[in-house]
């Protein structure tokens, strides 16, 4: 479904990533695992759209999607949760998901928000509620939510657990494990790494903007180098 081929990405004179290559296949859960500034969300943020790539080939489904722009990625069904939630804090929980789907047609919203409710119930509850009014995992559910408005065939999650208590991040992993049942194809970036490696099939390791380990979720865990370096064994 997605192949990154020999990435590269500045910011300014400075190289983040060099020549980063990996895939996902349809239905998987694939994890990225590296450790503060090693080029996870530069990554995923190159994917998406926000950031621009120097050099290299994103390609989504077959077709090269370098040079369109971050709605138009939203538009061929790629979604991101980014980084510490990033909700529209001034506006309501219905608002916030709304605008998730501002690609969508009308007709479609009122059955996506109730997906989306269906999947996190305390949504529900809250709907008329103001975003910055949430708890930390309100807020991360919020963010899954409306990424999941525009309809995602790849979602890209960048550290959904950071902040949260443990079990919560249970409950956010166990989504994870839930949408791709759903048919939703998953690239997640996790700081937890051995629960990420619990729920994934894949896994990349990153290091200062390089690729320098990938597999079977199962072997990484298993892996001295990982053992020791993210696990803490």
């Amino acid at each position: 479904m997605l192949a990154i081929e020999t990435i590269v990405s500045r910011y300014g004179r400075i190289e983040a990533l060099h020549g980063v290559s990996l895939h996902v296949a349809q239905g998987e859960i694939v994890t990225l695992i590296g450790s503060n500034g090693a080029g996870k969300t530069t990554l995923m943020r190159v994917i998406s759209g926000i950031l621009p790539k120097a050099s290299g080939r994103i390609l989504f489904e077959g077709a090269e999607i370098d040079r369109l722009s971050a709605h138009e990625r939203v538009s061929r069904g790629i979604a991101q949760v980014p980084e510490g939630r990033q909700v529209f804090a001034p506006l309501t929980v219905a608002d916030n998901l709304r605008l998730g789907a501002f690609r969508r047609n009308a007709k479609d919203v009122p059955g996506e928000m109730e997906r989306v409710y269906a999947l996190f119930p305390v949504l529900a509850e809250r709907r008329n509620s103001i975003a910055g009014a949430l708890s930390g995992g309100q807020q991360q559910m919020l963010a899954i939510g409306r990424a999941l408005m525009s309809g995602p065939r790849l979602l890209l999650l960048d550290e959904p657990s950071m902040g949260l208590a443990p079990v919560l991040v249970d409950q956010i992993l166990g989504t994870v494990v839930a949408l791709r049942k759903e048919g939703v194809t998953i690239l997640l970036v996790e700081q937890n790494v051995s629960a990420a490696l619990t729920i994934a099939d894949r896994g990349y390791v990153i290091e200062t903007g390089r690729i320098v380990l990938d597999g079977a979720a199962q072997a990484l865990a298993g892996d001295p180098r990982v053992r020791e370096a993210y696990l803490g064994i």
